[in-house]
């Protein structure tokens, strides 16, 4: 899979992304100077291929830097809790904060995910069997004891329906104003590819990096803010889109190796191009209806992680 193709195919599914939907809106429109079409391509449609692009380029490299850091191909944001943390965070700032903005609601997000990834990196250290497939399952048991927590005061609080809203991601409610802060995920894969070279030695381990005269729990801990970051932004925006971060990384280093900064730009490409065409896979399938893309990514994910761990299981035997 090479990257030209990686990228004709980005070019291809953007502009069916903008023409698909339950207003018809064709290229002619624009040269008509329809002002109806170009209010719904500018309001709309452009807007929700941002934050798709946005989200699967930046959720993709951050299960990347997760991979790479904790020296295992099944740590994802979404295997490590830090998805699940996420949203406990944008539950506390309904709960303490209930006019908080969407900046404000993205700070408590990402301190709860920074905290929740830190957590299992700890838990990480202790493990020890680190047995390839043993530790996803232990960071998804951590997940599911915080979003157990979290249900429990939502449902305590009156606020199951308010948080449900992030348990499935949704683009079909990005519009212009509304999905702007996804932004902030731009110069963080910035960052994540200038310290692509140092994460790499990182991910050799820690007495390594430190031979080498690398501070190790700093390069770690970037490594967790921008992970943490990312997916607070993410999760606020568009909501929780799991598996992305875990199969992505894995597909591109099948056909490239492990090598951290010659894939992050194939992992980019791939993660942006695979959300694409879940989304409009999921606006398809049903329409004039959708179906979020948590449950597409979900289904063709887990599908995915599935073979992935048979995939390991017959390797490794």
């Amino acid at each position: 899979m090479k990257k030209r193709y990686l990228i004709a195919a980005l070019i291809v599914l953007s502009f069916c992304s903008v023409f698909i939907g339950v207003k018809d809106v064709n290229p002619l429109d624009l040269f008509r100077l329809d002002e109806e079409a170009t209010q719904i391509l500018l309001i709309s449609r452009l807007p929700r291929l941002a934050s798709i692009i946005i989200a699967g380029v930046s959720m993709s490299i951050a299960g990347l830097i997760m991979q790479q850091l904790s020296r295992n191909k099944f740590v994802s944001p979404t295997t490590a809790g830090t998805m699940d943390a996420a949203r406990m965070g944008i539950l506390v700032s309904m709960m303490l904060f209930a006019s908080a903005s969407p900046l404000q609601k993205m700070l408590v997000a990402f301190g709860f995910a920074l905290v929740g990834t830190w957590v299992f990196m700890k838990i990480l250290e202790r493990i020890k069997f680190k047995d390839t497939i043993f530790i996803p399952l232990v960071g998804l048991m951590f997940g599911n004891i915080v979003s157990s927590v979290t249900t429990f005061f939502a449902y305590k609080y009156d606020l199951i329906q308010n948080i449900s809203s992030w348990l499935q991601g949704d683009f079909s409610l990005v519009i212009k104003g509304q999905y702007e802060l996804i932004y902030v995920s731009v110069p963080l894969v910035v960052i994540a590819y200038a310290f692509a070279n140092i994460f790499t030695v990182a991910g050799m381990g820690e007495e390594f990096s430190i031979n080498l005269g690398l501070n190790y729990k700093q390069i770690v801990n970037i490594g967790l803010i921008i992970v943490a970051l990312v997916t607070s932004v993410v999760v606020l925006t568009a909501g929780m889109i799991p598996f992305l971060g875990l199969i992505i990384p894995n597909i591109v280093s099948i056909y490239q190796g492990d090598h951290l900064k010659k894939n992050l730009s194939h992992t980019a490409l791939l993660g942006a191009v695979f959300v694409l065409f879940c989304d409009i896979l999921g606006r398809v399938i049903i329409y004039p209806y959708e179906i979020s893309i948590g449950l597409t990514v979900g289904v063709i994910g887990s599908a995915i992680f599935l073979y992935l761990l048979m995939r390991s299981k017959k390797y490794a035997s």
